[in-house]
């Protein structure tokens, strides 16, 4: 005979089916609850980050100041040394009181003067102390104060074309007391080879 068993309608334990499909549904909910529906994957940027990255543009920053600041004063060094260079080359060459200048408005007076024209020719040249490598040298001068005025004395020697002539000029200048120019005292130039004369071509004294 047949016999029904009654079982209670207590909460049964599910299939091993029943189970997995509940597993699958459950992954598939938390996917779903972690995106939003019609919203993409983006990419979250934390706060650590964004410091991070604003510490690291200060710091390039600063880095790219001082490296301006840097050619800034390369710039102005190079500037200061120029116009130096620029400064002492014009004070030997043009001021009225430079060696340079002296020798140069001397030895144009030379050049000009008939005497010293008839002695040692045209083209007339000047020159400083020869060495003894056979170089020749700046115009050797010096520079005294006497009665509160300052003097300076010059010594050049010159050429010219005629063959074996050699002198040498002696150049006296004195400061102004009143304009303060260097003015000339005395040119003259000895005559070294025979006869032996001196020639003034400029006195003041």
């Amino acid at each position: 005979c047949l016999r029904w068993r009654h079982q209670p309608l207590g909460r049964r334990e599910p299939g091993p089916l029943l189970w997995a499909a509940r597993q699958r549904i459950g992954t598939q909910a938390g996917g779903l609850r972690a995106e939003k529906p019609g919203e993409e994957s983006k990419g979250v940027t934390v706060p650590g980050d964004r410091k991070e990255e604003t510490l690291l543009s200060t710091v390039q920053r600063v880095k790219e100041a001082g490296r301006d600041f840097t050619y800034f004063i390369v710039v102005l060094v190079g500037i200061g040394v120029t116009g130096g260079l620029f400064y002492v080359i014009f004070k030997e060459l043009f001021s009225s009181s430079s060696p340079n200048k002296i020798y140069g408005d001397a030895l144009e007076k030379c050049r000009s003067h008939p005497k010293v024209i008839a002695v040692f020719g045209e083209s007339i040249k000047g020159y400083g102390e020869t060495t003894g490598r056979g170089r020749r040298q700046l115009v050797s001068h010096i520079e005294y104060v006497k009665d509160g005025l300052k003097h300076m004395r010059l010594k050049f020697y010159i050429e010219g074309t005629e063959s074996g002539k050699r002198g040498t000029v002696h150049v006296e200048v004195r400061e102004n007391p009143e304009g303060g120019r260097l003015e000339v005292r005395y040119i003259v130039v000895d005559v070294e080879t025979y006869p032996r004369r001196t020639i003034v071509v400029e006195d003041n004294r």
